[in-house]
């Protein structure tokens, strides 16, 4: 199990998150990236590290929980 967050100070919106992975992130009106289920496991933490990993802002943190 893990643990999703996304700092909304340093997210900018370019959508590669939810993008390639739409199961675990999520956007608001402005195109910011919202988590709606902030702990994941299985496939879907793999998909969460994936969406770390490929944003620009380093915005998203998976960590262990």
């Amino acid at each position: 199990m893990a643990r999703v967050r996304v700092d909304p100070d340093r997210c900018v919106g370019h959508g590669r998150c939810y993008a390639l992975a739409p199961e675990v992130f999520d956007a608001d009106d402005e195109g910011h990236c919202l988590i709606p289920n902030e702990h994941v496991d299985g496939e879907l933490e793999i998909q969460a590290r994936v969406g770390e990993e490929s944003c620009p802002e380093s915005a998203i943190t998976v960590e262990d929980d």
